[in-house]
């Protein structure tokens, strides 16, 4: 029975049993009133009654698989817990010359997914050190190969790099299919299909075509990228669908593109006035002032900038992709915030001169779990794990060593 007062009642003098009799409408009114740190448990009742209608109307809505359970992703980390794991990662790695790295990869990655819960499970990360060690030691092999030669013979070297950007589809297909497969949930694995034809012209000739339209066909290129990553992901032997539109990833790009438009205008017209009125030795001070003033306002239009264009195609990247019979993602990033999690950030490693970096990952990891939800459908049941083969991270540590960066989520 829904409450017939155009407005909902006041959250803070209700009882907590009472939020089942809102409407949607009504609790989404009364969780955006409620003062959420003098009222955690009742923000948090809130919030999963309104994640439960929800899942309710789309199954009505809906002729898909019933939805057994709905909830935002969870992260138990801790940025003094990982700072102790992350401070012995750095040194331990420092006396072994790099061979430690290995170990320091597997801790890093099994702290951070073992602390990622979604809907009352945790990840696992397989993957062990001797795997990593053995793939960065090629990769450092190569590397080294690139910079001898490129000392001795430019263009042995030249040869090199024409070498690697050929090689570069099959190693993101290997590399993403290692970093799936070493990825479990409810003890089954996450895969990705090697389709190395379309890995080539997704990776190679699309990004050509990018360049060559002035860079006007990017946002559709970067979108076929995504669509190629998600569409060939799979848990156990259920296929990831995704429904992308490259007119989002257009509105992303020109937002994002006017917003660092303006900021550099306004940069240009404070540098442009300082240079007026500082023509005596007497404001060189002002001067220097201005400059830091400029690079402060710089570093919040790089902020800005990256902070829209990631929240815009993260929510639409999640809120299109599914897992078929299994799970449905929903992501509600809130750009403004994402702009301050990233601006506080960039100020805690300055001022810590580094230091801050598990705090700064665990907060991103806490920010990004808080903005995404996830709905398990009926189909979990009967997923079946597919039993791949033995897979290499030979892949994975060529692209860390060569800085191919690839992200996903």
């Amino acid at each position: 029975m829904s409450n017939n007062n155009s407005n909902p009642p006041d959250t803070d003098d209700t009882p907590q049993f009472s939020y089942a009799e809102y409407t949607l409408d009504e609790m989404l009114q009364a969780y955006a009133s409620i003062d959420k740190e003098a009222f955690p448990e009742r923000a948090e009742i809130l919030q999963k009654l309104i994640i439960q209608r929800q899942s309710v109307s789309e199954n009505i809505n809906s002729s898909g698989p019933k939805i057994l359970e709905s909830a935002r992703v969870k992260f138990h980390g801790n940025g003094t817990e990982y700072f102790a794991i992350w401070i012995v990662n750095i040194l331990l790695s420092i006396l072994t010359l790099g061979i430690y790295s290995a170990w320091a990869t597997v801790r890093t990655n099994r702290y951070f997914y073992s602390n990622t819960e979604i809907v009352g499970h945790r990840l696992s990360y397989l993957a062990e050190p001797i795997q990593i060690l053995k793939g960065r030691i090629i990769a450092v092999l190569l590397l080294a190969a690139y910079l001898i030669a490129s000392n001795f013979s430019p263009m042995a070297a030249l040869v090199i790099i024409a070498i690697i950007m050929l090689m570069t589809p099959f190693i993101i297909v290997i590399g993403v299919r290692f970093r799936m497969r070493m990825m479990s949930y409810r003890n089954v694995r996450f895969n990705f299909k090697v389709r190395f034809g379309r890995a080539c012209v997704v990776f190679l000739l699309f990004p050509i075509l990018g360049v060559l339209s002035l860079y006007l066909a990017m946002p559709w290129v970067l979108k076929k990228i995504d669509e190629f990553l998600y569409e060939n992901m799979e848990y156990g032997d259920k296929a990831f669908s995704t429904n992308l539109s490259a007119g989002d990833y257009y509105v992303a790009a020109v937002v994002s593109s006017f917003i660092a438009f303006v900021g550099f205008i306004i940069i240009g017209i404070g540098f442009g006035v300082t240079a007026a009125i500082a023509g005596s030795e007497g404001q060189s001070i002002g001067h220097f002032l201005m400059l830091v003033l400029g690079a402060i306002v710089y570093l919040l239009v790089i902020v800005a900038t990256a902070s829209y264009y990631q929240a815009y195609i993260r929510n639409h990247v999640y809120n299109n992709t599914k897992i078929d019979d299994i799970a449905t993602l929903k992501s509600d990033v809130k750009i403004f915030d994402l702009m301050v999690l990233n601006a506080g950030n960039y100020l805690m490693l300055i001022c810590s001169l580094g230091l801050a970096i598990p705090w700064v990952k665990v907060r991103t990891a806490k920010f990004l779990s808080n903005a995404t939800s996830v709905s398990i459908l009926e189909g979990i049941e009967q997923v079946v794990a597919t039993s791949g083969s033995q897979d290499s991270a030979v892949a994975d540590e060529v692209i860390g060593a060569f800085d191919i960066d690839i992200s996903i989520g």
